[in-house]
């Protein structure tokens, strides 16, 4: 009679056990769900803003956006400015949000100071500058005292090369570059109503002056990153080629390379 006792009690226990078990791995998978629920959300909302925030509307005018002027870059052209234009923020867009995915305003590869006479360049002669949500860049020349804009709509402007401040050299010899390079997406060539990344990214060269604009790279490619050749003075230009004519980049579509003489650039090569 003890042991059946014995034998119920313990059957008793684990039963118990079970049950707390089966409600524990319950409370984690539910738990588990949650929060991969809210990973989801999160991402959604994270994907969903970066590509609101550095995109633009595909049709409009820059009297149809709100812009702010951000900074004026010292060339090494003397009678020759540039003034950055970015993207106003909306009324009422949460700081942290705008700060954490945006940075609404410049950065430069080697901002200029005065202290430091020995500075590196992006290239020989050539700084480079590049920031979300920067629409366009307004030329002013201080001899003229006109202002002109390199793009004659709202763009989204990934890279811009100018001219140094500082005196540069190449090869122990002193260089001087007298004109500007621009990495842009200024069409919305998939056709989505917005500009953005999804664009192709287009490669053009202005003078100094900023008045006479000449594109490097076809139109049905999508520039994707430089090299520089410092034996040569040349950037060789990867791009990829719209191959199916979607107006968009995939990844199965092929990949060449384009070389520009940097001493006079001019409509790129076909390298490879």
């Amino acid at each position: 009679m003890q042991h059946k006792l014995t034998n119920s009690f313990s059957v008793k226990i684990i039963l118990s056990n079970l049950i707390l078990i089966t409600l524990f791995a319950s409370c984690i998978h539910k738990k588990a769900e949650q929060k991969e629920e809210q990973i989801s959300i999160i991402g959604s909302e994270i994907a969903n803003v970066t590509d609101t925030l550095n995109s633009i509307q595909g049709n409009i005018s820059l009297n149809q956006i709100a812009t702010n002027p951000n900074s004026v870059i010292l060339t090494g052209l003397p009678e020759h400015r540039l003034v950055t234009v970015y993207k106003s923020k909306k009324n009422g867009e949460p700081r942290s949000v705008t700060e954490r995915y945006s940075s609404y305003s410049s950065y430069s590869y080697n901002d200029y100071d005065d202290e430091n006479e020995e500075q590196e360049h992006y290239m020989p002669g050539i700084d480079i500058l590049y920031g979300y949500n920067l629409l366009n860049i307004a030329h002013y020349d201080l001899k003229t005292e006109k202002l002109n804009f390199l793009f004659n709509s709202p763009s989204l402007i990934k890279t811009l090369y100018y001219p140094c401040f500082t005196q540069d050299s190449l090869n122990k010899k002193p260089i001087n570059r007298n004109y500007f390079l621009v990495s842009v997406y200024d069409e919305d060539t998939n056709k989505d109503t917005l500009i953005n990344k999804k664009d192709l990214r287009r490669f053009y060269c202005f003078d100094a002056t900023c008045t006479v604009k000449t594109q490097l790279i076809p139109a049905n490619y999508s520039v994707t990153e430089s090299q520089y050749d410092s034996q040569n003075d040349v950037m060789y230009v990867f791009a990829k080629l719209d191959l199916n004519n979607n107006g968009t980049i995939d990844k199965k579509e092929p990949i060449h390379i384009f070389w520009i003489n940097i001493a006079a650039p001019a409509v790129a090569k076909r390298l490879y």
